[in-house]
């Protein structure tokens, strides 16, 4: 991290408002900034409107649309280092063969635990410098 006083800041997407919040409530909990929104283009709303940097974006595969890997490369236009955590409903070989994801990308398989999304957060961002959360 290279910001040490910074709390690194998550956009989380699902277009389920039960699945959004319970991600965001989960990832907040951790001490992470936590953004939200219900599509893709809302998303690059928030991220355009945001006035610091997105560490990390967690988003469902499939959504309507914008699908995720296409919010993820458009965002990942405007800043390459974006890390992305995939998740879906349907099984890791379905989502990656059907929405052409590279086989080593960060996809959880819905349902997981609070503690498997900390895990993954904590592994491709780092741990939070304390505890904060964004609107």
């Amino acid at each position: 991290m290279e910001d040490q006083g910074r709390v690194p800041t998550v956009l989380v997407v699902d277009d389920e408002p039960e699945v959004r919040k319970l991600v965001a409530a989960i990832i907040g909990s951790l001490g992470y900034a936590v953004l939200t929104a219900d599509s893709g283009q809302h998303a690059l709303a928030v991220y355009e409107h945001y006035q610091s940097r997105i560490d990390l974006l967690v988003t469902d595969v499939v959504a309507p649309g914008m699908s995720g890997p296409v919010l993820a490369q458009r965002l990942g236009e405007k800043q390459p280092d974006l890390k992305v955590l995939y998740i879906s409903g349907y099984d890791r070989s379905h989502v990656v063969q059907a929405y052409v994801l590279d086989r080593g990308c960060h996809l959880l398989t819905k349902p997981f635990t609070a503690s498997q999304l900390g895990q993954e957060v904590h592994a491709l961002i780092g741990a939070p410098a304390k505890t904060r959360t964004a609107t």
